[in-house]
């Protein structure tokens, strides 16, 4: 309960302080923030799938080259 006593404390300052159209673009910019937080969390895991993806084909991959510059010389 007094979590939620300081938090609405903390907005009247800043009503006060600011005044309500500074308060908004504050609380605009930390929503942008989170969001910008989250995106590049997902762009980390999508990173470390195609890390781990591209590393389980390799050997794969590298056979496929042999066989292309075997063929190529013959």
């Amino acid at each position: 309960m007094l979590g939620l006593y300081v938090v609405i404390a903390v907005i009247i300052l800043c009503v006060a302080y600011a005044g309500v159209e500074e308060t908004m673009r504050l609380f605009a910019y930390l929503d942008l923030q989170l969001r910008y937080t989250w995106v590049r969390f997902k762009m980390y895991l999508m990173s470390r799938k195609l890390e781990q993806q591209l590393l389980k084909d390799l050997p794969d991959y590298n056979k496929t080259i042999k066989e292309l510059r075997k063929n190529d010389r013959s």
